[in-house]
């Protein structure tokens, strides 16, 4: 996929700004898909294991070198033992928020400063590389879609379109529905990490996405889903 040295959580943020009008899909689930990135990258690199459901550090002290991901890890072996499902929602806007500066940082987004009602100081985000998005939209699809065996699609290109999917944002039309759709998800699901013991932890992770889409797609107006 383009944009590869970005993080798995900057992608899917990326992800879920529409190129159209520049702005992001809907925040509620775009923290929830950009926290279920951070924890789907830490477990990829070995530093979170699944516990009998619950997200565990691997160690005490290695890190990865990226603010967001080490600030989630440490927030992790800091608080008391959750599930995967609460690590999903629990501050995902303090998640979410630090990886949109990440994004304005790199230049894939613009902060603009506005005034509402021409009185109160307001940040708005807005697309600074549309092409990117774009970009990252078609990939995730073809990956749904397209006839490249799982097995040789990379881990973190697998999780990307498989975290998008589950949150329904970035990914134009309905790429995983019938049969052929589910089994192309369990496909990628099972791609996603190669170790047996992290694969437990990623399916809790898919699920806790497609759960929090579910309940939030049912309140959200149609013209307000990806």
């Amino acid at each position: 996929m383009p944009n590869g040295s970005l993080s798995l959580p900057a992608r899917l943020c990326l992800l879920a700004w529409d190129p159209a009008g520049s702005t992001a899909t809907d925040t509620a689930r775009a923290q929830h898909l950009v926290r279920a990135g951070a924890l789907t990258e830490l477990v990829q690199r070995g530093l979170l294991t699944d516990d009998e459901g619950i997200a565990t550090p691997a160690d005490l002290d290695s890190g990865t070198g990226d603010a967001v991901l080490d600030g989630l890890l440490e927030l992790v072996r800091e608080s008391l033992p959750h599930r995967w499902r609460t690590w999903v929602r629990l501050h995902a806007r303090v998640t979410f928020d630090a990886v949109r500066e990440q994004l304005v940082a790199e230049g894939y987004l613009r902060a603009e400063k506005r005034r509402v009602l021409g009185v109160f100081p307001s940040v708005e985000y807005v697309l600074a590389r549309e092409a990117a998005a774009r970009a990252l939209r078609e990939e995730a699809r073809r990956v749904l879609e397209g006839p490249q065996p799982a097995g040789e699609v990379s881990e973190r290109d697998a999780a990307l379109a498989v975290l998008a999917a589950a949150a329904g944002l970035g990914v134009p039309g309905d790429p995983v529905s019938g049969v052929r759709g589910r089994e192309r998800i369990t496909e990628l699901t099972r791609r996603c990490v190669s170790a047996a013991s992290a694969a437990p932890g990623m399916r809790k992770i898919v699920g806790e996405v497609w759960d929090a889409v579910s309940d939030e797609g049912a309140r959200a107006p149609a013209s307000a889903r990806g």
